[in-house]
């Protein structure tokens, strides 16, 4: 007879056997999952299609005739008065239908009846099961699932959990009584204890269940304590010396009453058609909860019946759970594509392998900035674990790095921008990447209109944002200069909505109109990042002109009061560009021209010269953006807020916070009509 050890499905079982064993060690005990959850139930099933069809060839050490892993890490092992089973599962409504159907046949209940069996719904928590085993009311002990037969004894960690009673909130405590439930980490606790992880350039978890096992299994309860834990109770496991009614759900119910949370959806329904209507309830609202749930649990609501219906190996025969579409799935990453977004962000997206996920079939996930891709450490052909909840974007939470090809290569990033070839900066300090070429970059094309015509800078009255997508779409409109010509397209106005021969008639006088404007409303006009109204005007002051300006190198650029290293660097990347440089030209031949400040004063000679001053409310005589511009003509610096550097504040009707700030700090303040024969005096 040949020896069974060498078949090739003996070596088929025996990988798998493998394969799942490594994926629950990493899971259950190093709380460092390598693949995700659907990943590990296809393989699962997998095996026990194999083992069905041979059951002589079952290995001792097959996943399928244990729950979990043998705890390894230091805590003492404890058995389990009761075994803590897992559950079998239910992949759709057929073979929830035929769960329901073995019921029936195993209590002898006749097909008419069947619909009136009565089951317990509760959603099927994402976090690490546990028992608490109390005697006289007082919590002796809590242990992990473990192998179901045994668990970790984490008495001292599971006593940090506020969500745990110590003592049970009843007058008459049963001798002894185990209770069982699921230790979560809500979504909410999840992503603080993450965004606190990256900033400590620590490794974070990759999901929430992840990160209670985690938090649950530390040596020292004072971490444990400091990680948002919540634990939901789901059974009673073990009783003696007190009664309970013969109801799952009741049993809940008197838990509640005990002093544990229970989970306020779950349901008592008769049949499988509401079992079926209870999981697509749960299933659309999934992503609105503050937790994970993969799932639906059914029970058998009678306890009297799950006795009679009893268990298999590793399952009872009264429960069963249905899971979700998977939220994380395996793929592969078959190259990186660089997006430019609309601010001139370069985010570098990962071309997948398609997979089903979450619902849909996903092909992309953004990889966000160069940070993300080092914490990672992402290669391109990695094996990757992508997630998506609901309408999230997907994303990449973790690299399968034993499963790395040898043809994987990292990410390098452009050093032109993908969309328009300008150059591409990363200011130090900064995770992202961005294009240079705002004013030009098709990319940012309809972002930087827009904020060229706007109040505050060139100040094209009529020309507002639906007009100027209009203008792009059409392409009518491709740079900042095109709006000046577009005088010579009245016909193509006409066909843009809501444009009648008027309304272009006053949106063409707008624009010739804005050609005359000011030196700071160009420079601010331009969008060069991190120069708002403030430090335009600084800049128009200090440097008086535009060849100046544009000539300035980062050590004269610090020299003014506003700008430091990092905005001065903004400001020479962008005047370096040749594509920016061509598009002021184009303006100033449009015919943009502003009244040069006189340069014969020296700076030291002007009356306001190393004074601060905040202007605040409204004005009556004059806008707040013509005190500032005469202000600054005067050498003064103009502050967006008020502190005790501030000189004066200018309040008009109505000036709020900064007038009370200005007071408690006893800066002087100046109303419109002071204001004016200060004006008066010193232009005088």
């Amino acid at each position: 007879m040949a020896d069974q050890s060498m078949t090739p499905i003996n070596e088929q079982i025996a990988e798998l056997v493998k394969l799942l064993n490594d994926y629950s060690y990493a899971y259950h005990i190093q709380d460092s999952p390598v693949v995700p959850d659907s990943e590990y139930d296809r393989r699962y099933k997998e095996l026990q299609e194999l083992e069905a069809k041979h059951p002589d060839l079952v290995p001792s050490d097959s996943p399928t005739k244990r729950v979990g892993e043998k705890p390894n890490n230091g805590f003492v092992t404890v058995p389990h008065t009761l075994p803590m089973l897992s559950l079998d599962n239910a992949f759709d409504d057929d073979s929830l239908s035929d769960f329901d159907e073995r019921i029936g046949k195993l209590l002898s209940i006749k097909q008419i009846d069947v619909k009136q069996i009565e089951y317990c719904c509760e959603p099927k928590l994402d976090g690490l099961a546990i028992s608490l085993r109390y005697e006289s009311g007082i919590l002796v002990r809590g242990l992990t699932r473990g192998d179901g037969l045994s668990g970790e004894d984490i008495t001292s960690n599971i006593k940090t959990l506020k969500s745990i009673p110590l003592t049970l909130r009843t007058e008459e405590p049963p001798a002894v009584v185990e209770v069982r439930g699921e230790i979560y980490m809500p979504t909410e606790g999840f992503e603080r204890l993450n965004a606190m992880a990256i900033e400590k350039g620590e490794k974070v978890f990759v999901n929430p269940r992840n990160a209670a096992a985690g938090s649950l299994r530390q040596l020292d309860p004072k971490i444990t304590a400091t990680r948002p834990l919540v634990l939901c109770v789901y059974s009673i496991g073990y009783i003696e010396g007190g009664e309970i009614e013969d109801s799952h759900y009741d049993s809940l119910s008197l838990l509640n009453d005990w002093g544990f949370r229970v989970n306020p959806l779950m349901e008592k329904v008769q049949g499988i058609d509401a079992c079926i209507e209870y999981y697509s309830k749960l299933e659309a609202i999934r992503n609105e909860l503050p937790y994970d749930i993969d799932g639906i649990v059914y029970k058998v609501n009678s306890i009297e019946k799950q006795k009679s219906l009893g268990f298999v190996a590793r399952a009872p025969r009264w429960a069963i759970a249905r899971k979700f579409p998977a939220q994380e799935e395996m793929t592969q990453i078959e190259g990186i594509d660089f997006q430019v977004g609309r601010t001139g962000a370069i985010t570098p997206v990962a071309r997948l392998k398609p997979v089903f996920v979450g619902g849909v079939t996903v092909s992309n996930a953004t990889l966000h900035n160069k940070d993300e891709i080092a914490r990672l450490q992402v290669q391109v052909k990695d094996f990757v674990v992508i997630r998506r909840a609901g309408d999230v974007i997907p994303q990449i939470v973790q690299v399968v790095e034993d499963r790395r090809p040898d043809e994987a290569y990292d990410v390098v990033f452009p050093e032109h921008c993908p969309v328009c070839g300008s150059d591409t900066e990363q200011v130090s300090g900064e995770a992202t990447v961005r294009c240079t070429g705002g004013l030009v970059c098709p990319a940012q094309r309809k972002e930087s209109l827009k904020h060229f015509v706007s109040r505050k800078a060139m100040d094209i009255d009529g020309l507002g944002d639906k007009l100027i997508e209009q203008l792009v779409e059409m392409q009518l409109v491709l740079s900042p200069a095109d709006i000046f010509l577009l005088r010579n397209k009245k016909l193509d106005l006409l066909k843009l909505e809501r444009m009648g021969k008027k309304s272009i008639e006053n949106l063409l006088e707008a624009i010739e109109k804005a050609k005359n404007t000011q030196f700071n409303r160009f420079i601010y006009s331009l969008g060069i990042r991190e120069v708002g109204e403030a430090t335009a005007r600084t800049l128009a002051s200090y440097f008086k002109t535009l060849p100046a300006l544009m000539s300035a190198n980062e050590e004269e650029l610090i020299n003014v009061g506003d700008v430091g290293p990092i905005v001065a660097q903004h400001i020479r990347i962008f005047f370096q560009q040749e594509n920016n440089l061509e598009t002021i030209s184009a303006l100033l031949n449009a015919g943009v021209v502003w009244e040069e400040a006189s340069t014969n004063n020296e700076a030291s000679e002007l009356p306001l010269i190393g004074k601060t001053y905040v202007v605040t409310g409204s004005l009556s005589q004059m806008t707040r953006d013509e005190v500032k511009d005469r202000l600054i003509q005067l050498g003064a610096k103009v502050s967006g807020s008020v502190s005790s550097k501030t000189d004066c504040l200018i309040a008009g009707e109505k000036a709020g916070s900064k007038l009370t700030k200005a007071q408690s700090l006893n800066v002087p303040v100046m109303d419109e009509s002071q204001l004016m024969i200060f004006l008066s005096d010193l232009e005088a």
